[in-house]
């Protein structure tokens, strides 16, 4: 296992990054209050404070390269692309929502971007990343799988079979491991014995360890392990230690009987990913505060009017109950 070191950026790169973080955080405060004033149906669950990751990762993919998401994976599909308008008429049942309002919160994707999709079975898309892979390998295309999971699928024995297969064949993907500490309401050093990496190592497959909170660090390693993979060099394996703000779901608003407040407070305070961007961001003179405020306010703007849009949105039609739940059985076989 190899810990990375902080890579410089430019300011372009880095300004967009941080963009994409913004609109990550503000996608979730907007999603919340739709959830705390019962306007979303179901549960939800926040990406908060994880928003390094996606974008560090993401940012070094091409459109084509393919991602699967896990069910807190909001940040994931905005990273990859997504747009507000599109993601919040999913979230609120509408019929522009990128699966026509029938997938929600925990299952949204979008194929043309590059997203098959996120997946509330934990560890549920690993096997459909290494599939995509495989898949690359086979039609002899340069696209990279990433697979985005918690540190609680390591314990699916999904994880171990698709591993073995990506390490056999070499396949071009990257298992993306954010480890946030706490599987649901269990601090994940309490049931999971050793090393995470240790578990990708056992099948030869090279693993890094990053500060998931560092947009820089991850970005520049995920730079170099796409363009390994892209060359034949995969599979890859990354351990991305990272922090939720809020509870597991929405609904878990009594966290302090798992985790200590002032835990969260620290993580806010100190490792903040956005607060640490835009400190590196005006001390290296790549940017004003006053020029990263105007940035805040247009992503702002931009998620109001989308939420606004999608709250007046239509529903899909009841006659719609049945497509895309089940097929012409003859056509399929024909």
């Amino acid at each position: 296992m190899s810990k990375t070191k902080k890579a410089e950026l430019n300011a372009e790169d880095a300004l967009r990054m941080f963009r994409q973080m913004l609109r990550i955080r503000t996608f979730e405060n907007n999603a919340n209050q739709l959830y705390l004033s019962a306007k979303m149906p179901g549960l939800t669950h926040m990406y908060s404070g994880e928003e390094a990751v996606a974008v560090g990762i993401c940012d070094a993919l091409l459109p084509t390269d393919k991602i699967t998401s896990t069910h807190r994976g909001h940040g994931h599909c905005v990273a990859k692309g997504a747009e507000f308008k599109a993601m919040f008429c999913e979230l609120l049942g509408r019929e522009e929502g990128y699966c026509r309002g029938k997938g929600g919160s925990m299952h949204i994707a979008d194929q043309s971007n590059g997203n098959l999709g996120a997946n509330a079975i934990v560890g549920g898309s690993l096997g459909i990343a290494t599939g995509a892979a495989l898949t690359a390998k086979l039609k002899k295309t340069s696209d990279v799988a990433v697979c985005f999971f918690g540190d609680g699928a390591t314990a699916q024995g999904l994880m171990y079979e698709v591993m073995n297969m990506a390490a056999l064949w070499n396949l071009p993907v990257i298992y993306a491991c954010e480890n946030n500490g706490y599987s649901e309401y269990t601090k994940t050093e309490e049931i999971a014995a050793g090393s995470i990496t240790a578990r990708a190592e056992a099948f030869g497959i090279e693993a890094h360890q990053v500060d998931g909170q560092d947009v820089i660090a991850v970005n520049a390693l995920a730079k170099s392990l796409v363009e390994r993979a892209r060359n034949g060099e995969g599979p890859f394996f990354v351990e991305l230690m990272t922090y939720r703000y809020h509870g597991h779901h929405v609904g878990d608003i009594n966290r302090e009987y798992y985790r200590a407040k002032t835990e969260e407070e620290d993580w806010k305070k100190n490792r903040d990913p956005i607060i640490r961007l835009r400190s590196w961001l005006v001390e290296n003179g790549h940017a004003t505060e006053e020029a990263l405020d105007e940035i805040n306010a247009a992503v702002t703007e931009d998620a109001e009017n989308a939420v606004a849009y999608a709250l007046n949105a239509p529903y899909p039609a009841a006659s719609e109950v049945d497509m895309h739940v089940f097929t012409d059985v003859e056509h399929v076989l024909a």
